[in-house]
């Protein structure tokens, strides 16, 4: 299968959340996506007017005409999609970080994962040229496609496999989704004292700022790693109310030390 020229190449999206309609975005700029597809009338009708296109509610209504099928929806919903679409001789890729491709089997025999290691929202514009996708595919035929469809989009296309796949979502989850949280914890911890989060934005971006070009371990500061267990301990009595934030800070605190005595052997 070659890839067509600019806006040529057909796409159906399932799926309208965060993920598909960054995606939605990103490859309408140079391809063309003609329908949208989710359980959901609100979210198919808003996606598809922002994409200019189609949008359906019912498996049985998708557009079986396109050249590739985008399921872009919850891990625990693709079991159930595969069930019950059945496109033989079509691409089909799922942008899942942890499921098999070999979920999509009984869909078609052309099938494969593309999967954008970003974090999305809907309402935040992502610049794709930036983003890494890690790719897999039942053939080399369907890869080639792939590969094609995921350069003109991004300037960092990996193919990987599925285990590798699952150690990239596991590590990102550490990165991005424990991050924010402790985000969120720490603008409690200021809201509840009548402080404002700004004001360690500064502080945030600089920490991200410092690994583009270092390794974390060499990056890390903090009393943990000083040593500093009259700061520590500071700490822990002002968490004094709060059992469950104590046994975060004692649990990082404690990895912090015991990477820092790793790290120097």
């Amino acid at each position: 299968m070659q890839l067509k020229s600019s806006k040529q190449l057909k796409i159906t999206l399932i799926g309208a959340g965060n993920v598909a309609t960054q995606l939605g975005l990103a490859l309408n700029k140079s391809h063309q996506v003609v329908q949208v597809f989710s359980k959901r009338k609100h979210s198919a009708a808003q996606l598809g007017k922002l994409l200019n296109c189609d949008f359906v509610t019912s498996v049985n209504d998708i557009n079986v005409n396109s050249d590739i099928f985008i399921i872009a929806i919850k891990d625990d919903a693709i079991e159930e999609i595969s069930k019950t679409l059945t496109l033989p001789n079509k691409i089909v890729v799922h942008t899942s970080g942890s499921i098999s491709m070999d979920a999509l089997k009984p869909i078609s025999k052309k099938y494969g994962v593309f999967y954008p290691l970003q974090t999305f929202s809907k309402n935040k514009n992502a610049n794709f040229r930036n983003i890494p996708i890690c790719l897999e595919a039942s053939d080399n035929v369907t890869l080639k496609t792939l590969q094609k469809l995921a350069k003109s989009i991004s300037d960092n296309v990996n193919k990987i496999n599925s285990e590798q796949r699952k150690t990239i979502h596991l590590a990102a989850v550490f990165a991005c989704n424990f991050s924010n949280h402790l985000y969120t914890i720490a603008s409690e911890i200021l809201e509840n004292n009548k402080l404002s989060f700004d004001i360690l934005k500064p502080l945030i971006e600089e920490t991200a700022l410092k690994i583009k070009n270092n390794h974390p371990s060499q990056m890390q500061t903090g009393p943990a790693i000083r040593g500093d267990k009259k700061i520590m301990d500071q700490h822990l009595k002002l968490l004094s109310k709060d059992k469950k934030l104590q046994t975060i800070y004692k649990l990082m605190s404690q990895s912090i030390i015991d990477s820092s005595k790793q790290n120097k052997l």
